[in-house]
This record gives structure tokens, sequence and C-alpha cells, in this order.
């Protein structure tokens, strides 16, 4: 696990340094080595910066950028079949200086060209100069684990993991994208391929980009895409052939994740996700390394059962208890952790348990993608009946019942948590002017409507285009289960989750590893009818019958509780200083989006105990201390 970053500067004009402080911007993500490399010729300046945190071949031939013929590459992340695809190079007459995945992406993709991603089994982000050609390619892995931003403006194309580095360069614009900024507010994330920048832009999953140096131009191609195996006919073998596979499938990606040269541990939360990784791995190596985060409010703390099935296991458990004292502390780093706004309040016990394991191990597996692969969230089945209903509803008549849901949200009657998201959702189904947008808004949240916005925000913003339009491109194989499970996928896992995984692991020097992301295991289950992932109201059907084998039923059949944090408590309590502070009329003047009076009217609703707004007073707060980071 590693940083890369670099620059193609059209106009010869970056000066000395500018490459080493892009690369050490990111220092955390590769502590133990910095390379770097320079070149000048007839068409541009080039730099290629990498940082590395040693995992494969801790010797120093696996420092990067690591140059072989004409070829450099800087590389970030873990191809696991690295030993297998390093062989098939040797019976083709290559040779190997190192133990490293690195130097067999580069003669892979020299061998193969770009269908060498094919054979690569892994999390990955990697740029390749090829100095013959004039060419740069950049790739990204087919989930998304691993992040790579671009940016191509005032005659300089930028790479890297992170946007900080892209504040090093001079040529850099930091100007802000209000549209992204808006989005952010309705999704607490920003989707790709948007940045908060709008000279900045995620290189999105599965895709390469491929920048012709002499034409100064680039392409972007799709090599994968997980909509594609979604739209394969389903599976019409048995209940018993498909579990089986599918455990074949499991133990074989979580042992390829344990493919290191340091010690590895897993996040173990207590849920079926995490307690199947840590057990069949428990079984498989026997004595792992397992992390636990706890909350004082029992609402939240889940960390109790992790114990239980810990014990059960026989793995190695470490367990922490997050405080007040303890957020706060850590909700102070997260917008230098987080360099774009970022509203999942979950981050902070992210970042807790991260801090815990890197004190044992240098890599830990968490079980991210089983809620998106196998329907472990309520939403894909909750509300079925109702939306159906509406569905149903001629237009007009929808039309009629916007007003009198407006007058019942606002009657003085008692109103519950979550009262008012709901009457958001309600208001969008009935606003829904097609079947394609009322499926739409059942899968895309808005934690703040579109009334609140135009209330909130002192600009008019621009819709964006983004993987939610996915559902357009799945077709009849796909029921509403699958097809909300694909744009899950497409959307917050990569955008949401695994930004928050990457995010908080790096800025501890620790790598994340995904297990249920392996791409075989995406494709299997793309492809398994939705009653075998969610079968007579059981949610995760096929992943619980094949973790019962490892871990008895009653530690784990109870109701998911996620990994939240008790937003409300803090925000009125430890953090309502800091809240304050960062929605005061300087400070929200500062920011030049808001409408500040009404963003303090909506600030002290929700004080008084008037709203059940934790959730987006928080993304507010997150907007407001990135702002002061990174814009000031």
């Amino acid at each position: 696990m590693c940083g890369i970053t670099g620059y193609i500067d059209f106009s010869f004009a970056t000066p000395d340094g500018v490459l080493d402080a892009m690369t050490d911007a990111i220092v955390y993500r590769g502590p133990d080595s910095r390379g770097t490399e320079e070149k000048v010729n007839d068409w541009c300046k080039i730099g290629l910066g990498h940082r590395r945190l040693s995992i494969q071949d801790l010797s120093p031939l696996g420092h990067q950028p690591f140059v072989f013929k004409q070829y450099s590459i800087v590389f970030n992340g873990e191809v696991y079949n690295f030993k297998e695809i390093r062989e098939e190079l040797i019976h083709k007459g290559y040779t190997f200086i190192s133990g490293s995945d690195t130097e067999v992406i580069l003669k892979a993709f020299i061998e193969f060209g770009d269908d060498a991603v094919h054979k690569f089994i892994g999390m990955f982000a990697f740029a390749i100069y090829d100095s013959i050609k004039q060419e740069i390619t950049l790739c990204r892995d087919r989930a998304g684990v691993k992040p790579l931003y671009y940016s191509f403006h005032n005659n300089v194309f930028l790479f890297a993991s992170e946007l900080k580095s892209f504040r090093n360069h001079p040529q850099f614009n930091a100007t802000v994208n209000t549209s992204a900024s808006a989005k952010y507010f309705q999704l607490g994330y920003i989707p790709a391929p948007h940045t908060i920048y709008e000279h900045a832009l995620k290189l999105q999953p599965g895709h390469l980009l491929k920048l012709d140096i002499k034409k100064r131009s680039f392409v972007i191609n799709k090599y994968w895409d997980v909509v594609d195996f979604f739209n394969k006919p389903k599976f019409t073998s048995g209940e018993e052939e498909i579990t089986k596979s599918l455990e074949e499938l499991l133990i074989s990606a979580y042992k390829y994740r344990m493919v290191s040269d340091v010690p590895v541990g897993v996040f173990l939360s207590g849920g079926y996700d995490s307690s199947n990784v840590a057990a069949i791995l428990q079984k498989h190596y026997g004595a792992i390394n397992t992390f636990t985060i706890g909350f004082e409010d029992k609402k939240y703390n889940e960390a109790d059962f992790a114990k239980e099935i810990a014990k059960h296991i026989g793995s190695n458990h470490h367990e922490l208890l997050c405080t007040e004292k303890e957020a706060f502390r850590l909700v102070q780093r997260l917008p230098s952790v987080f360099d774009e706004p970022f509203g999942d309040s979950s981050a902070i016990p992210t970042l807790l348990v991260c801090e815990m394991a890197r004190q044992k191990v240098t890599v830990a597996l968490s079980a991210d993608g089983g809620d998106e692969l196998m329907a472990g969230y309520t939403k894909y089945t909750s509300n079925a009946s109702l939306f159906k209903s509406i569905a149903k509803l001629p237009s007009p008549l929808r039309k009629t019942l916007l007003p009198l849901l407006s007058i019942y949200a606002s009657l003085p009657i008692q109103k519950k948590e979550g009262f008012k998201g709901k009457i958001n959702l309600l208001h969008r189904l009935l606003s829904a002017s097609s079947k394609e947008n009322l499926f739409r808004y059942k899968i895309e949240p808005a934690y703040f409507s579109d009334r609140d916005l135009n209330e909130l925000l002192s600009f008019k913003h621009q819709a964006l285009q983004t993987n939610f339009d996915t559902f357009s491109t799945l077709n009849s194989f796909n029921d509403d289960v699958n097809k909300m499970l694909a744009i899950d996928y497409k959307t917050y896992m990569v955008d949401d989750v695994l930004v928050k995984v990457d995010r908080a692991a790096m800025a501890v020097s620790l790598e994340g590893r995904e297990p249920l992301l392996d791409h075989r295991i995406a494709e299997f289950l793309a492809q398994v009818p939705s009653s075998l992932k969610y079968h007579e109201g059981c949610s995760k059907y096929l992943l619980k019958k094949i973790t019962h084998k490892y871990v008895p039923e009653h530690l784990l059949n109870r109701p998911k509780k996620g990994f939240g944090v008790p937003l409300n408590r803090w925000l009125k309590g430890e953090l309502n200083e800091m809240l304050m502070d960062f929605t005061s009329e300087k400070s929200l003047k500062d920011a030049q989006i808001f409408n500040v009076q009404k963003v303090q009217k909506f600030r002290d609703n929700y004080l008084k105990g008037n709203s059940d707004d934790a959730e987006q007073i928080w993304f507010l707060l997150m907007y407001q201390m990135w702002y002061n980071e990174w814009m000031k």
C-alpha cells in the first residue's frame, strides 16, 4: 500500500521541489521511503512520485518508481496473484530482480498491453510512463478500493492518490465546484467522477486513462463494470450448488488477502460480514488478530457481540472504547484525513479502530461490500408495497397530495426520530415524474431536500451526472433488489464506504484490504437471483447460511446496528462549542455558499429539539471544517 502522484507539464514551468512536495503531502500513505523521477523531453516536463509502505518484498528492490527499459511505474495497492502471473511471464522469457508485485504489473503490461489488467486479482491504482510512445497510462481497480484523481488544466496534467497532492502544484486551480458542494449536502459525499474542485476528477473504478503526450489529449476506456454481470441471465442451478460455489470463492479471496511479508489482522464488528471473514481465516490460519471498537452508548455498541464471536473462533482479540473525549480528538483530524467534504460520521470509529490495529499489524482486512452485494440494507426491501402503490397513482393525483403532505409535516405533532427523512422521501416519491425517477429516489439519498438546499444555499446548483444514472443500463434480468444492489455498488460503496476505509487506514499507515470486493465474488453474486440474497424475510441469506457453518446462529442473529455513532448527543454536548464556532456568522460568510441567517435558523431549530436533523447538521459542520482546513 502506497501513495502515488505525478505531473506532465506542457509549459515546462514546474519549479524544482514541487514533485517532492506533492509526494510528501501523502507521506502517511508510505512512510518507509520516497521515490521520485523527473524528466524533460521535447514535449513536456514529467514527474513521477511515490511514497512506500513496505508490504511485499521489504528490500530496496521494491523501490519505486520502478524502471525497466523505456517504462516507469508508480503503483498503489496489491495484486495478490502476482506470483502466478510472474510464473507465466518467466515461461515467456522474462526475468525478475525483485519479489514485488510492482515489477510483475509492469512486465505484464509490457507483454499483454492493457489486457494485462484482466489478469490481476487485487486492489490497485497505477501510472505507467512509456518514454518511446510518449504515453501515460493510469489504471484503477475494478471495485475502486484504491483512489486515483486527475486534473488537466493550465497546460498541466496531474494525478495522485489524494487531492492534497494537487494543492502543492502552483498551476492547480483550487476553485470550489459549487454543484458538487450541493450534491455533498444531499448524499454526505461527492459522487464520482466529480470532486470538490472544478478542475479535478476521480478516475472511475474499472477504467483506464491514456494520455497521448504529443497530442496533449487523453481518452478514458472502461475495462470492467459490475453492471455487465448483473445484466447476464441469473443462475438456474440449485441453492446448494450456488452456496458451495460462493463459499469456495470466499475462501479463495480471503486466502489471497493474507499474502503479505508483514503482520495481518481483521476488523471484527460482530456482524455477519466481518464474522464470516474472521471465522474462515481463523480456521485456515489460526491465531489471527481481531479488532473491535465499542461505545459507551449501548444503542451503538456491538463490542460485546464481537467479543463473544472472537472467543468462539479463538482469535487474539483487541477492543477499545470510543469515548466522547476520544471522538472530539478524532473529529479535529477529519478535515486533513478527508481532503474533500465527507459526511459519514462512522469515519470516527473507523479511524479509531485503524489506530488501534496499527499498533499490532501493518495490514487489516475489512468486510466492506457484503451489504451491497448480498442485500444487507433494509432499504432494499422496506416499503416495497408503498413504492408499488405510489407507482400506480396517476401523476395528477400525486401532485394533489404534495401540498397535503407539506401541511401534515408542519403540524405541531410529536415527531419521532427519522420523521423528517421519511417526509422528504415521501415528497420525492410523490413528485417523481417517471417510473425511473421513482426508483432512483428510492435508492439515492437526499439528506437535504431540493427545497432545503434552495433555502440554505446562496446559489442555484446544477444537476450532476453520476452513477445513480446506472438504472437505465440495467436490463430485465434484474428485479428491483438487484438493480438497487448494482447502483449502490457503483455509488455509495465506492464514494463513501471505500473512501472512508482507505483514508482512515492510510492516515495511520495501515493497509486496508477488502476481501469481499474480490471481483470474482462480485461477478458471481451479480448473477445470483435476488431471492437467494433476500430470502423469505432473511437478508444476506447465502452469506448467513455459510457463516453458520463456522459461527453458531445464536451469536449472530440480532438486529443490524451498523457502525453508527451517537451524533445527536455529541453535537449537543462535547461538540457543541465546535459546531457554534464553525456556524458563526463570520465562518458561514467565509465559505461564500450559504444564506447565513437561514443556516443559523436551521441549526438553532435543531439545537432546541424541534427537529431530528443531526445528520444534516453534521454534514454542515464537516463542510465548514473542510473549508477552514483547505480554502483559507
